[in-house]
C-alpha cells in the first residue's frame, strides 16, 4: 500500500500543470452551467476547488504545507462552498482566477504553454461577462443562442487544454504569477464589473449597452494612462515618476549615490573613504548608527536600538541599526546600498594596491636598468684589464693613450648611473650630449672588439640622448659578441646616419633570431642564460619614453639588424 500510495503522489507530483489547469476549468464550467440552485452544484465546486489546489502558483507540490496554510486553504474551501450561490461571490473568484492565469501570460516562453493561459483567460472572462454578470444585473439578455454558446461553447476551451499536447520530455517550467500584473488584472475586472452595474442602475442601460459603454471608457482610460506613462512630449512621463518612487522607497537612493561618486574622487585612503561613507549614511531618517569590521581595523557610528540588520562580504561585515524592523522591500534596497559601498571601499583597496604595484616595479625597472649599466661598465673594465694584461713593454705608450681616454668615460658613466640612482625623476630625459662626441667614445670603447663602425662624421649640432644610445650599443654589442663565441667569424657593423634625425643600426651577419623569441622581444623580458633577460626590453621602454623607436628591423640568416631613431 505505501508504495502504490508513493507511486501516487509521484504521478499527482509529474503531471503537466495544464491538465490541472484544464480541470479546474472544466469542473468550474460544469459548476456554473448547473446554476445556483442545483444540489450538484456545490459537488463539482469542491472538486474544482481540488483542481485549483492542484494547480495554485503559491505551494509548490513537493513542499511541505504548514499549520497556518492548511488552515487557511481550509477556510477558504469552507467559505466558497458555502457562499457560492451568491453571484458577487462568483465575480470575486472570476476575478481573482483571472488574475492567477492572465498577470504573467507575456512572461512564459513556450508557444502551447502560452497558449494554454490564454485559452484559460478567454474562458474566464467569457463565463463572468456571459454567464454571471448577467445574473447580478437580473436582465435576460441574448436569447437561447447566448445560453447555448455559454452551456456548450465555452465548454470546448477547457477541453482543448486538456487535449494541447505537452512534452513530458522537457518539463514545463513552473508557472510564476507576477504580483503587480496579476493585481492590476483583478482591479480592471472588478472596475469592469461595478462600472457596468453602475451604469445599468443610474442610466437604466440594459446590460449589453452598459457593457459596451463601460469596456469603451475603459479603453480610453487605459490610452490616456498609456500616453501619460511615456508622452514624449518633451516631459517625463508618469513611468519614471514611478520608477523613481520605487528605487527610493522613501531613502534618498539618488543623494546617496552621488554623495559615494564623489567620495570615491575625493579620497584615496580606503579606510578614510570607509568612515566618511558610513557617516553619510548614518544621516538616512530610518537609521540610528552601526558597526563595521574589515581586514584592516573596525569602527563604529551613532547609536544602538533593538532593530538591527547585519551584511558580510568577504573581507568586510556591516552591522546598521534601524528605528524599526524593515520590509522586505527595504532590505533589498539597504543591501543595494551596501553593496555599492563594498564596491567602491573594494576599489579603493585595489587601487591603492596597484599604486604599490606600480611603486614596486618602478623600483624593479630603475634597478634592472642600473644593474644593466653597471654590467656594461664591468664589462668595459675588464675589456682595459685585459688590454694591459696581454700588452709588452712597447705597447705602454697606446696603453696609456687608451687609459687616458677610456676610464674617464667610465668614471662618467659610474657617475651618471649614480645620479639615476638618487634622483630617477630628475634624470628621466637622461644625459643630452653632441652625437659626434658620442660617437667617438663609441668607437674608442670597442676599437679592440674587431667591430666594425660605417658612417661619417655627425654634425655638431645634432645632440642625442646619451644614456639611451650607450644602453642600447651596449646591450646589443654585448649580446653580438656573446653570440660570435658560439658563431666564429661573425661580422658586426655598427653606423650612425644623422640626415633627417638620428638613425643607429646594430647588424650582424649570423643567424636569425628565434620567431618565438622575436615576438616577444623588446615587448616582454626574455629569458637569458647570462643575465637577467631584460636588458633589450628596459632599452625599449627608455627608448619610447625619450620619443624613440628601438625594433628589429631585418631578422633572417645573414642579416639580423636592430635599429634606434626618432619618432616621426
Amino acid at each position: 500500500m505505501t508504495s502504490k500510495a508513493n507511486r501516487a503522489t509521484q504521478w499527482l507530483t509529474d503531471a503537466l500543470p495544464q491538465w490541472w489547469l484544464g480541470l479546474m476549468l472544466l469542473t468550474l464550467h460544469l459548476s456554473l452551467a448547473a446554476g445556483p440552485v442545483a444540489w450538484w452544484m456545490r459537488g463539482f465546486l469542491i472538486v474544482h476547488y481540488g483542481f485549483f489546489l492542484m494547480w495554485q502558483p503559491f505551494w509548490r507540490a513537493e513542499k511541505p504545507l504548514g499549520l497556518s496554510g492548511m488552515s487557511l486553504v481550509l477556510l477558504t474551501g469552507l467559505g466558497l462552498v458555502a457562499t457560492w450561490g451568491n453571484a458577487w461571490v462568483m465575480v470575486l473568484w472570476l476575478a481573482m482566477l483571472t488574475g492567477l492565469v492572465g498577470g504573467n501570460v507575456s512572461a512564459v516562453q513556450s508557444k502551447k504553454q502560452r497558449l494554454v493561459y490564454l485559452l484559460a483567460l478567454g474562458y474566464l472572462l467569457s463565463a463572468l461577462l456571459l454567464a454571471v454578470l448577467p445574473r447580478i444585473s437580473g436582465a435576460a439578455w441574448g436569447g437561447p443562442l447566448i445560453d447555448l454558446l455559454v452551456h456548450y461553447g465555452l465548454f470546448a476551451l477547457p477541453v482543448a487544454i486538456l487535449l494541447i499536447r505537452g512534452d513530458r520530455r522537457q518539463p514545463e517550467q513552473p508557472y510564476a504569477m507576477d504580483f503587480f500584473y496579476g493585481l492590476m488584472l483583478f482591479l480592471l475586472i472588478l472596475v469592469l464589473v461595478l462600472g457596468s452595474f453602475a451604469v445599468m442602475v443610474v442610466a437604466k442601460e440594459d446590460y449589453a449597452s452598459a457593457l459596451i459603454k463601460t469596456l469603451i471608457a475603459i479603453a480610453l482610460v487605459l490610452l490616456a494612462l498609456s500616453w501619460l506613462w511615456n508622452p514624449r512630449a518633451g516631459f517625463a512621463g508618469w513611468g519614471q515618476l514611478l520608477s523613481r518612487y520605487l528605487l527610493s522607497v522613501g531613502l534618498p537612493f539618488e543623494r546617496w549615490l552621488q554623495s559615494l561618486a564623489e567620495l570615491a574622487e575625493r579620497e584615496s585612503e580606503g579606510h578614510v573613504f570607509l568612515e566618511l561613507a558610513l557617516a553619510d549614511l548614518s544621516e538616512l531618517p530610518w537609521l540610528t548608527g552601526g558597526k563595521w569590521e574589515t581586514t584592516d581595523g573596525a569602527g563604529e557610528f551613532g547609536s544602538t536600538s533593538p532593530h538591527t540588520v547585519e551584511f558580510s562580504y568577504y573581507g568586510f561585515k556591516l552591522l546598521l541599526y534601524t528605528r524599526w524592523s524593515l520590509s522586505p522591500a527595504m532590505l533589498l534596497h539597504v543591501k543595494l546600498l551596501t553593496e555599492l559601498l563594498r564596491y567602491f571601499y573594494e576599489a579603493k583597496l585595489r587601487e591603492q594596491a596597484l599604486e604599490q604595484n606600480v611603486y614596486t616595479q618602478a623600483i624593479y625597472e630603475t634597478g634592472a636598468r642600473l644593474t644593466h649599466d653597471v654590467k656594461n661598465l664591468l664589462q668595459s673594465l675588464k675589456t682595459l684589464c685585459s688590454v694591459a694584461e696581454t700588452s709588452d713593454a712597447g705597447q705602454s705608450d697606446a696603453l696609456q693613450a687608451l687609459m687616458k681616454r677610456q676610464l674617464p668615460q667610465i668614471v662618467q658613466r659610474l657617475q651618471l648611473t649614480l645620479e639615476k640612482l638618487q634622483a630617477p625623476k630628475a634624470q628621466a630625459e637622461g644625459h643630452i650630449m653632441a652625437a659626434h662626441i658620442w660617437w667617438k667614445n663609441i668607437k674608442q670603447r670597442y676599437v679592440s672588439e674587431g667591430i666594425k663602425f660605417s658612417g661619417g662624421e655627425p654634425d655638431a649640432a645634432v645632440n642625442l640622448p646619451g644614456d639611451l644610445f650607450d644602453s642600447v650599443v651596449d646591450n646589443l654589442l654585448q649580446n653580438a659578441l656573446e653570440k660570435r663565441r658560439v658563431e666564429s667569424g661573425l661580422e658586426i657593423r655598427v653606423s650612425l646616419e644623422c640626415v633627417e634625425g638620428v638613425c643607429l643600426r646594430i647588424c650582424d651577419d649570423g643567424s636569425a633570431v628565434e620567431s618565438g623569441i622575436a615576438q616577444r622581444l623588446l615587448v616582454a623580458p626574455v629569458k637569458s642564460e647570462s643575465g637577467l633577460g631584460i636588458g633589450l626590453y628596459q632599452a625599449a621602454r627608455q627608448a619610447s619614453q625619450l620619443g624613440y623607436r628601438f625594433w628589429l628591423e631585418e631578422n633572417r640568416d645573414g642579416q639580423v639588424c636592430f635599429a634606434l631613431e626618432a619618432k616621426r
